[in-house]
């Protein structure tokens, strides 16, 4: 039995795990999540419709791609997309989390207010393979609402857009000049940081035509970097850069994590932590209410998702438990980043575990 991979095309996340599954060199099967493989095996196997889900060859089942990441980053070895030293590995930890946790931002704004009919006809193509074009529209259509839904709680709005482009397009220039000089993050070999920029760099802004249209003009070396993530040519090759350099080019998209992300995920860890002193016992939420943000001198609200407080916690448990000389050192590349005692001091109230497919008190 091969390990199975069930996910979809349109898939952030499944975008992001197939990539490193190619560049790992695991032995594995895809299988499109379609209406039945949802009903006879994700629900009954996780308990909700999620993608994507990895049911290994001894028939343990995986949810969520950093978890299914580091199932295979243990039990393969080889070259890791972790770095090894400290500020690289923090560096990767922290792009990861504005891949996953922000950059769904933009995604969601392009995909459905830019691409919103051809999504309807690849939705249905998904849910129904079979059916015909028309009848695969209409499923589409059904599908695709949950998930358009979701625009307004993430923050995509009227008032917010014209700053979520601005900031996307400014993303993207900082990216192109850093992809100019590198093939990855950090080198010539792919980090974890590199995998939470491609959900949505790929999955939304690459491959729905308009958005992608948009990436190819703006930033055609970040297409060229999404094209080598997704089209692996030489799995598990390549190298970080040597004495833990960390690419000068990089502080700018730092400086936009800083400014955007860490002061929302903040005001997140202190409802969070409201939350949960007066819940003791309760099953932690998906969200505990809206939080406000602010892109490019705009301010909204999106919801405040716990979720993101644990996939910050890895960053910031490497960066506490590095010894005096290491923390040293990354305290003196911080220094370059503005913004950065924002996630040097952050308050990151109850610790949070992810097992048996929910985010736990740890």
């Amino acid at each position: 039995m091969t390990d199975k991979f069930y996910g979809g095309p349109l898939s952030l996340y499944s975008g992001k795990a197939r990539a490193y599954l190619d560049w790992k060199g695991v032995d594995y099967e895809e299988i499109l999540s379609t209406t039945e493989i949802y009903k006879t095996i994700i629900v009954p196997r996780v308990g909700r419709p999620v993608i994507p889900v990895m049911v290994t060859e001894d028939g343990q089942t995986l949810q969520d791609t950093t978890l299914i990441i580091d199932h295979f980053e243990d039990k393969l070895g080889g070259p890791s997309v972790y770095p090894d030293t400290p500020n690289q590995r923090l560096i990767a930890l922290l792009m990861e989390v504005f891949g996953d946790e922000w950059l769904v931002i933009p995604a969601m704004h392009y995909r459905w207010n830019y691409n919103e009919e051809w999504v309807y006809g690849e939705f249905g193509a998904v849910a129904a393979p079979e059916a015909s074009k028309e009848e695969q529209l209409i499923i589409g259509r059904e599908r695709g609402q949950t998930f358009k839904g979701f625009c307004p709680i993430l923050g995509i709005n009227d008032e917010t857009i014209p700053a979520i482009e601005a900031s996307y397009e400014a993303l993207l220039a900082d990216l192109d000049r850093h992809f100019t000089q590198y093939d990855y993050l950090l080198g010539s070999r792919p980090s974890i940081g590199d995998y939470g920029l491609i959900g949505p760099l790929f999955a939304h802004l690459y491959r729905d035509p308009a958005s992608g249209e948009i990436m190819k003009r703006l930033a055609p070396k970040v297409a060229a970097w999404v094209e080598r993530m997704v089209n692996v040519e030489a799995p598990l090759s390549g190298e970080f850069l040597p004495d833990d350099e960390i690419p000068a080019t990089l502080i700018p998209i730092l400086n936009r994590m800083m400014a955007e992300q860490m002061p929302f995920l903040q005001k997140t860890a202190d409802m969070f932590a409201a939350w949960a002193s007066g819940n003791p016992d309760a099953e932690i939420p998906r969200a505990v209410g809206m939080a406000e943000f602010t892109v490019e001198g705009t301010t909204g609200q999106r919801i405040a998702p716990p979720f993101s407080l644990w996939m910050l916690q890895r960053a910031a448990d490497h960066y506490h438990g590095l010894n005096d000389e290491d923390k040293s050192a990354v305290d003196a590349f911080l220094a370059n980043v503005q913004g950065a005692v924002a996630f040097q001091d952050f308050r990151s109230g109850p610790r949070l575990d992810f097992e048996e497919f929910k985010l736990r008190r740890a």
